[in-house]
This record gives C-alpha cells, structure tokens and sequence, in this order.
C-alpha cells in the first residue's frame, strides 16, 4: 500500500472515531474526495460570526478576521495550511497577510490548532508562545490558561517569566499557565479534552498526518 492510501485508511479510521457530527462531516468530505482543498468555515454546528457577520459552511476566513463561536457551537476553521477546531465561546483574531497567518489572539475559549512549518506567534491572556510546525490545545481563561503542546517545539513567555522550552512527540507536557498579577508561571496539568483523532483531521484537511501516526504511537487508548 502506497503512502497516500495508507494515510487515507487512517484519516477515515480517525473519522470513525470523532463525535457523531464530525464523523458524518469527515465521511461526507472523504467520500466527495474534497478532504485537503477545503478554507475558511470548512465545518460549522451551531453558530459563529466572522468580523460580527453570521458565518456558515464556506464563508472564507483571512488573516485580519476575528471568528467568534457561540454557546454550544463548535466550528473548523482552515487558513491557508493551518487548520483549527474551535469549541464554544471561543474568540480568535487571525494575523498576518492573507492566507498566510503569523499570529494567533485567542481572547477566550477553547481551540485545537495545528501549524505548517513557519514561524507563529500566539497570545493567550497573558500568555505569549512561539511555535512553528506543531499541534497544540489551548483553553483560555483570565488568569489561567491550558496548554498541551501535542507535538513539536514551543517557547513560552509571560510577565516577568524565564522563557520555558517545550518539546514534545506525544502530549507528554500538558501544563497550566498561571498569572498571579505578579508574574506567569507554567505548572505540570493533565491531558484534557482533545483526541489524536481529532488532530488527524486537522492535519488532513491540510494534506498532512501528524508525527506520532508515522512513528506508530497511534492509535493509543491515553489519546
């Protein structure tokens, strides 16, 4: 079996495995064989705005949009090669020039993301992370914010915070970022409320696979 095919039987593998509507979704795109040229609102269950406009499936989205899900929504959103799975009430600024996106303002909320291999910037509260080409979870709040580097490199900074390195494979550093008014600090956290099956799909929909599929670490009953 060639690689595309073998890539292919796990993205539909993954597909099975999402939660009933995003499963259909990725069943329907595999089947149409639209899964890798899709942009902007590729996914939408409930609602979303885009720069304050109601949103739907193919409103396109670009670096100087704001998207903003609401309560009980969820929405995946793809910019160019960067694709992100966002979960209710969760506010994004997109920046950078076009389809190519240099920096992330999550506002608040929660959003799976992951990155081609370019430099990215993401601000989250007071939080700053530097990355390029990784997947990452992040769930915003005011003075604390959750972070799992899924796979690769980040470097992360924050008032009056030592710039800490992270480098992961497989989800192996979740962590909390706390600010106390004085300084960030970032704490060992649990692995929360994302999949590997979910990271499938974004990496797909960008014509990609994630590392711990090539390196045999999936499928794995921890994620």
């Amino acid at each position: 079996m060639d690689a595309r095919r073998r890539n292919l039987s796990k993205v539909i593998a993954a597909a099975m495995l999402l939660p009933g509507g995003l499963s259909a979704w990725m069943s329907r795109a595999l089947a149409a064989g639209t899964v890798g040229g899709m942009q902007g609102v590729a996914r939408l269950e409930g609602t979303a705005t885009v720069n304050g406009t109601a949103a739907q499936v193919g409103t396109p989205v670009k670096a100087g949009d704001k998207v903003v899900t609401g309560k009980g929504s969820q929405a995946v959103v793809v910019i160019g090669d960067d694709a992100f799975l966002m979960r209710s009430d969760t506010v994004i600024e997109f920046k950078g020039r076009g389809s190519v996106l240099s920096e992330l303002a999550i506002a608040s909320g929660k959003v799976l993301n992951v990155f081609s291999k370019k430099p990215m910037a993401i601000k989250a509260a007071t939080a700053s992370i530097g990355i390029r080409g990784t997947g990452a979870y992040i769930e915003v709040e005011p003075k604390k914010v959750y972070f799992c580097l899924c796979y690769g490199t980040a470097d992360i900074d924050g008032p009056n915070m030592t710039t800490k390195t992270v480098v992961t494979t497989h989800h192996e550093s979740p962590l909390y970022l706390l600010d106390d008014g004085r300084a960030l600090s970032a704490e060992p956290g649990p692995f929360l409320n994302h999949k590997d099956d979910e990271l499938i799909l974004l990496e797909s929909l960008c014509g990609r696979e994630p590392p711990f599929v090539k390196s045999g670490q999936y499928p794995s009953k921890k994620y």
